[in-house]
């Protein structure tokens, strides 16, 4: 179909952040620095997320390159958070605000990708086939999601990287952002949905994200401390 790219084969690295110990020593020294903060060093965090997830825009003032985060599918179809995420990209598109867009996402536990099951949703509900749309199929999570995308972006090594919107739910924003930073993007968040959420559900996904990006955010820190160079290098 017009406008539609096969993704480039690019190799899955899940294996690279389970089998060693890096990951259970940035959570034991997250655990500790939680403690000895008494809590404020997840509070900082949280309000982090929180003020993102708030202040991020619905729509872009300019176009971007549109990277769109997958997520687990339901019955090989995208559920609720991941429809509002492919909806707010075929706007974008539709209104000449995407340069490119790329869905990210690998298997979840069905048949199909993420990126698969978003592509026939966008087919189904109208693509403008002038705005090229690439599927990066083989991620497991955020950073692979990142990472793949990178290398699809990438037309030669040192060549500048395209200027991107990250486009995700408000709750998930604020560590796709940290990520892309550390990766060397040049990007901004997009909110899927058009206001914040005030649900318990919503909250609680806030509460988690905020657990991640300390998580992660400590980890790198110690890295960078110890001079643990195969740890840093988990996010570059």
């Amino acid at each position: 179909m017009a406008g539609i790219q096969a993704p480039k084969i690019l190799r899955r690295g899940v294996w690279r952040y389970l089998s060693d110990g890096d990951i259970l020593i940035a959570a034991l020294v997250t655990a500790v620095a939680f403690t000895a903060t008494l809590g404020l060093l997840y509070v900082g965090h949280l309000v982090r997320v929180v003020w993102l997830a708030a202040a991020s825009p619905a729509r872009a003032p300019a176009a971007r390159t549109l990277l769109v985060f997958g997520r687990r599918l339901v019955d090989d179809r995208p559920e609720t958070d991941f429809v509002d995420r492919l909806e707010r990209a075929r706007e974008h598109a539709r209104e000449g605000l995407a340069d490119r867009v790329l869905l990210l996402g690998g298997y979840s536990g069905g048949s199909v990708s993420e990126a698969e099951a978003g592509r026939r949703w966008l087919v189904q509900a109208g693509w403008p086939g002038k705005v090229p749309l690439t599927l990066e199929q083989l991620s497991i999570d955020s950073l692979e999601n990142l990472r793949h995308a990178r290398e699809l972006l990438r037309d030669a090594e040192h060549e500048p990287l395209p200027r991107v919107w990250l486009v995700t739910s408000r709750y998930h924003l604020a560590r796709c952002l940290y990520l892309a930073r550390r990766l060397g993007f040049d990007a901004l968040p997009l909110a899927a949905e058009r206001r914040l959420p005030v649900t318990a559900r919503y909250v609680l996904r806030l509460a988690m994200e905020a657990g991640y990006l300390m998580w992660i955010d400590t980890g790198m820190r110690w890295a960078a401390i110890t001079g643990n160079r195969r740890m840093s290098a988990r996010i570059r």
